[in-house]
Order: structure tokens, then C-alpha cells, then sequence
């Protein structure tokens, strides 16, 4: 196998990069100079050195605890459980969650083979048991994130702690002729009193 193939290869193994992708991405690497690819190389080789989930709430982060779940200024009581760091990332960015949270590694999907106890669902439960006053499903608005959000309410209601789920419906800046059906009725459905 040429060292080309052998790039592409590898490339292909990322997800969401088929043969093509990979193909253009190794031809425009190996155009660079061989410093930009060392730098790249050394970025993913500290990367795979330094990151690691939390051991709290299996965010990825250099630390663990994680600097979320070390902030004494977050409301520990308050828990996001969301399916990924990539989830995790954007609700944070958004300013408006002082609470903590929990990367459940995914979603429920049967045509997986991915159930319930296939996620960082042990660890929740034991957090929710633990202090918390409600938890926040912030699964993706998808099949398997409702599947996910459903499971998980029925597993944390007897726990005492009240369960939420987060709003949906028609985006800022969205024009209603441009929603589908499903967009238009959740926003419906999840209308509230103005101020």
C-alpha cells in the first residue's frame, strides 16, 4: 500500500469523511509544507495525550474535574444532561446555563443495538440521587433524542427531582412560512405567557 493509500485510509476512518473526502483531504495535506503537517500531527498527539473525559460528568477536558464541574459558582442542584461534549459546548456558549452537566456518550437507537444501558446513564441516575433539584433533558429534537428524553424521564421521576425538557420550536430569526409542520406545531405547543 502506497503511503497516499495509506493516508487516505486512515482519514477514512474519522466519521463522516468517505472515500472521496478523504482522497481530497489527503491531497491538499500532502501539498502543504511539511511543517503545517507536523503541527498538525503534534496538535492530535497532544490531543490524544491531554484529553480525557471528566470524571464527573464525562464532559472532554484537560482536567478532572472538568473546569465546569470545579466552578463552586455553578448551581450543582441544576442538571443539563445532553448527548455529547459538542452539545455541551453550544448550550454553554449561549450564556444562559449556570447549572452542571451530564454527557450521556449518544442516544437511545435500537437499529444501533444502542439502548438505554449502553450510555452514561449509571452515573446520572447517581448524580440525580444526589442533591439535584431538576435535571434538563437537552437531547437533540431527533427520533432517538426524544426516545433518549422519554427513557430517561421515566428512570429519573421516582428519584423525586423534577425532570424538564428544552424548549423548541421556530427559531430566532425564522420565518414561519419557511417551518415544517413539526417546527410549527411544537411551537405551539411550547407557547407561554408574555411579560
Amino acid at each position: 500500500m502506497s503511503v497516499l493509500s495509506a493516508l487516505v485510509e486512515r482519514l477514512m476512518d474519522l466519521p463522516g469523511i468517505g472515500p472521496k473526502s478523504a482522497e481530497r483531504i489527503a491531497h491538499y495535506l500532502v501539498r502543504r509544507p511539511p511543517s503545517e503537517s507536523r503541527g498538525l500531527a503534534e496538535a492530535l498527539l497532544r490531543a490524544a495525550e491531554s484529553l480525557r473525559p471528566c470524571g464527573v460528568c464525562s464532559h472532554i477536558a484537560e482536567t478532572d474535574p472538568c473546569p465546569i464541574c470545579a466552578d463552586p459558582a455553578r448551581d450543582a442542584s441544576l442538571l443539563c444532561v445532553v448527548e455529547t461534549s459538542r452539545d455541551l459546548e453550544a448550550l454553554e456558549s449561549s450564556g444562559e446555563f449556570r447549572g452542571r452537566y451530564h454527557v450521556l456518550g449518544g442516544h437511545v437507537s435500537p437499529a444501533e443495538g444502542v439502548g438505554l444501558e449502553d450510555l452514561n446513564t449509571a452515573t446520572l441516575l447517581d448524580r440525580a440521587s444526589a442533591g439535584v433539584r431538576e435535571v434538563v433533558l437537552a437531547t437533540n429534537p431527533t427520533f432517538e433524542g426524544e426516545a433518549t428524553a422519554a427513557m430517561l424521564s421515566r428512570e429519573l421521576k421516582p428519584r423525586g427531582v423534577r425532570v424538564t425538557r428544552i424548549a423548541r420550536g421556530i427559531p430566532s430569526g425564522g420565518e414561519i412560512v419557511h417551518m415544517n409542520g413539526a417546527v410549527l406545531a411544537e411551537a405551539l405547543r411550547g407557547r407561554s405567557d408574555l411579560a
